[in-house]
C-alpha cells in the first residue's frame, strides 16, 4: 500500500501529512528523518548592516572603496533602475549596499564570503548582487568607454598627447596588459597560461593623454600575443578603413610598425632618431600609467580573479568603466611614485619580448 507524504514549508518548520495512519519501517525511517531534519534547521539569520556613508569620514570611505562618495552616488544615480529591488519585503538589500559590496569586492580582492560579511550578508547573496551591479555598470559602455570618431574629438585627443613632449597627431597609446584568473579548468585551461607561467586574460587597452581608456578588449587568453589581439580587433580595422583620418598610435616594440601604428626605433644611430624614440616612449607613458592607476585602484586586477571566464571579462570591462567615471568626476588621485620607482616602472614597461631595450 502506497502513503502520499506532503511537506508544506511554513515559518521555517517541516509538517508531515500521511494519509493512512498504518507506518511500514520505510515509512518510520522517513518519519525520523524529517524529525532529525527539522531539529537541524537553521534559522533565518538578519544581520545588522552598518550605514558606511556615514560610519566612515571621507578619506576611510575611500580607503575602503577606492572611490569618494561622491562619484559613488554619481555612479548610483546611473544605474540603480537596474539593479534595486521590486520591493523592500525580507529585508531586501538596497542599491547602496549593492554597490559598496561591488567595490568592496573589487578593491579587495577577497571571497565573497568575506565580502559578505563585511556588508552583513550571505556569500550567495553577495555573489548575486555583485554579479548585478557587474552587468549594470558593463552596459554603461557605450557611454563612458568609446573612440570618439569626431573631428573635435580627435583634435582634443591630439593637442593632449602634443603636450606631452610634442609628438603630432597622436590619438591614442596602445599596449595591453595581464589580468591574473584563476585556472579556467577544461581541455583549454594552458591557452590562459601566459609567458610569465600564470593564468591571465591579456586586455588590450588604448588610453588618452589623461589616463582615459578609450578602448578595450578583454576576450583573449593570457597565451596570446599582443600583436595578433590588435590584428583581429575592431579598432584596428576602424584604423584600416580610415576612420580616423591622419590620427596615430603609439605602441611598443611589441607590435608591428604601420602607417598608423609608431613604434620606437630598436637600434638608434643618430640623435635625431635619439630625440625621436625619447618622444615616443614619453608621449607613450600614459598608457602604462592608466594601467598602474587602474590595478592599484581595484586590487583584484592584481592578485587575481576567481570568478568564470565570462564574468571575468565582464567585471574587466566594468573597471574600466568606474575608472573613467572617476577620472571625468576628477576622484582622488592614488599617490604617484617617486622619481627613482617611476623610472624603473618605465624601463621595464619598454622592455620587448625578445629583451630588447626600447630606450637608446
Amino acid at each position: 500500500m502506497s502513503y502520499l507524504y506532503v511537506l508544506i514549508f511554513k515559518m521555517n518548520e517541516i509538517i508531515l501529512y500521511i494519509s493512512d495512519s498504518s507506518l511500514s519501517s520505510d515509512d518510520e525511517d522517513i518519519v525520523n528523518f524529517i524529525e532529525r531534519l527539522n531539529c537541524s534547521r537553521k534559522k533565518r539569520i538578519y544581520r545588522n548592516r552598518l550605514d558606511h556613508f556615514s560610519t566612515w569620514d571621507e578619506i576611510e570611505f575611500y580607503n575602503r572603496f577606492r572611490l569618494s562618495k561622491r562619484v559613488v552616488n554619481v555612479i548610483l544615480a546611473l544605474i540603480v533602475d537596474k539593479i534595486q529591488s521590486p520591493t523592500n519585503r525580507n529585508h531586501a538589500i538596497t542599491p547602496e549596499q549593492m554597490m559598496l559590496l561591488t567595490l568592496r569586492f573589487l578593491a579587495s580582492g577577497n571571497m565573497l564570503i568575506t565580502v559578505g560579511d563585511f556588508i552583513g550578508i550571505h556569500k550567495s547573496t553577495a555573489g548575486k548582487c555583485v554579479w548585478k551591479v557587474l552587468k549594470a555598470i558593463a552596459m554603461l559602455r557605450s557611454k563612458f568607454l568609446t573612440f570618439p570618431n569626431d573631428v573635435e574629438g580627435l583634435n582634443n585627443l591630439q593637442q593632449g598627447f602634443y603636450k606631452i613632449a610634442r609628438f603630432p597627431k597622436v590619438v591614442g597609446a596602445l599596449d595591453c596588459s595581464h589580468v591574473k584568473i584563476q585556472s579556467p579548468g577544461g581541455n583549454n585551461a594552458e591557452t590562459y597560461r601566459n609567458r610569465k607561467q600564470f593564468f591571465s586574460i591579456n586586455v588590450q587597452a588604448i588610453c588618452s593623454s589623461d589616463l582615459k581608456f578609450l578602448d578595450i578588449v578583454a576576450c583573449w587568453q593570457g597565451s596570446a600575443h599582443d600583436s595578433r589581439i590588435f590584428k583581429n580587433s575592431k579598432i584596428c580595422a576602424m584604423f584600416e578603413r580610415g576612420n580616423f583620418g591622419n590620427g596615430i598610435l603609439l605602441a611598443d616594440s611589441g607590435y608591428a610598425l604601420t602607417k598608423y601604428c609608431i613604434t620606437p626605433i630598436l637600434t638608434v644611430q643618430t640623435p635625431a632618431e635619439n630625440l625621436f624614440n625619447e618622444s615616443q616612449i614619453r608621449t607613450r607613458n600614459p598608457i602604462e600609467r592608466t594601467f598602474g592607476v587602474w590595478k592599484r585602484r581595484f586590487t583584484i586586477l592584481a592578485v587575481g580573479i576567481r570568478l568564470r571566464v565570462w564574468k571575468t571579462q565582464a567585471l574587466i570591462v566594468a573597471t574600466a568603466i568606474l575608472h573613467n567615471i572617476a577620472v571625468i568626476e576628477k576622484d582622488i588621485v592614488l599617490p604617484n611614485l617617486s622619481a627613482d620607482l617611476e623610472e624603473a616602472v618605465n624601463y621595464v614597461n619598454n622592455v620587448a619580448y625578445d629583451g630588447v631595450v626600447n630606450r637608446p
